[in-house]
């Protein structure tokens, strides 16, 4: 074989279809629901007279427990409906991908040069 046959990389390339779509991210539908659900219960917490024997901390956490699982819920709810949504709006595309091989070296005397 001559020089600049060794000298060139062997390429491949294919080309297959993808789909491409927006989607969710759930953990963040899940922090923002719990800190609605938080802020909800501070509010409703706050629109009701207090006990004085109990105080409006201990009623705020107390009802807070309610309040977050709520949350979390109703964000999941939104993310699963936004999710649905994305799979819809998918749109089918052409991706190509090329497979680069390195030089072959036949010793270690060619990596100096």
């Amino acid at each position: 074989m001559s020089d600049d046959q060794q000298l060139q990389p062997t390429e491949a390339t294919s080309t297959t279809e993808v789909t491409l779509r927006r989607a969710p991210k759930y953990p963040v539908f899940l922090v923002l629901g719990a800190l609605a659900g938080a802020l909800g219960t501070l509010v409703l917490t706050a629109s009701f007279p207090v006990d004085p024997a109990v105080g409006f901390a201990a009623l705020y956490g107390y009802f807070v427990l309610f309040g977050i699982p709520i949350g979390v819920v109703l964000g999941a709810l939104v993310a699963i409906i936004l999710d649905r949504v994305s799979v819809h709006r998918a749109k089918r595309m052409a991706a190509e991908l090329t497979t680069v091989d390195p030089l072959p070296y036949e010793d270690e005397d060619e990596l100096k040069d």
